[in-house]
């Protein structure tokens, strides 16, 4: 008897999607087993934004066809949305400055437990919740590669007083506490220095290989990914922002 992965696979053939001034990418063609690393490669306002939000089920699609863990998109998409994770994505999945990280994982992890998870689990006896809640914490933590004794404050550390790595990371682990089979996340290699990049490119490297499927958006892929390329075409248009900021405003998924 063979078990199902718990990475979600990836497929898309011709897949596009058109903005109010144009297409924001298109013939977009992708195939990606469960675990899979996937790099979502070109350059700002290439449509990079607008591809991930689409194969998490965030954003309609207007060409060709795509698949997310056997799921048909835009046919499933609120079945897409269950099952993928959106980690740092700007306009859409912002940290909250004035919050610290201890707040954000609490945060996260109630609305887990209220809207995420089966509703056996809410009754519970109070010390069984906080315990899984904490393993769920804990395991997120490590998978992002974010060690929270390193902070300044521990997890009492504002997000204003984060590096940029560890912001990314923190983004990471709060998109793992749902324990989605894809997690994907924008901007990866941006105001990274390169040991920084290495860095961060392995602990993602690692949750793939672990089993989880990453959708990576960055200026360069690594070496070793599945690469998709969203290279400005002549029939393309930098709706990239534009599409994203109405995504935003329709309600964040």
């Amino acid at each position: 008897m063979h078990s199902t992965p718990h990475g979600a696979a990836v497929r898309a053939t011709g897949y596009g999607v058109k903005g109010p001034r144009g297409w924001a990418f298109r013939n977009i063609d992708l195939v990606a087993e469960p675990g899979s690393l996937i790099a979502v490669e070109g350059p700002s306002g290439s449509g990079r934004t607008c591809l991930l939000l689409a194969l998490t089920g965030r954003m309609a699609s207007a060409a060709g066809t795509a698949e997310v863990a056997g799921l048909p998109l835009p046919k499933r998409t609120a079945a897409v949305r269950t099952v993928t994770a959106l980690a740092h994505v700007p306009g859409v999945t912002e940290l909250e400055p004035a919050l610290t990280v201890a707040e954000h994982l609490r945060e996260r992890t109630l609305l887990q437990r209220r809207f995420g998870g089966p509703l056996r689990a809410l009754l519970r006896p109070r010390r069984e919740r906080t315990a899984a809640a904490r393993a769920r914490i804990d395991a997120a933590l490590e998978a992002a590669g974010l060690d929270l004794t390193t902070l300044p404050k521990g997890d009492r550390t504002s997000v204003r007083d984060l590096e940029r790595p560890e912001a990314l990371r923190l983004s990471i682990a709060l998109a793992l506490i749902g324990g989605p089979r894809l997690v994907a996340i924008d901007d990866t290699d941006m105001k990274l220095s390169d040991d920084e990049r290495d860095l961060v490119w392995a602990t993602l490297r690692a949750l793939a290989a672990s089993g989880t499927t990453v959708l990576a958006v960055c200026s360069k892929a690594p070496q070793g990914a599945v690469v998709v390329s969203t290279a400005a075409r002549e029939d393309t248009r930098d709706d990239d922002k534009e599409a994203a900021d109405a995504f935003a405003e329709a309600g964040r998924a």
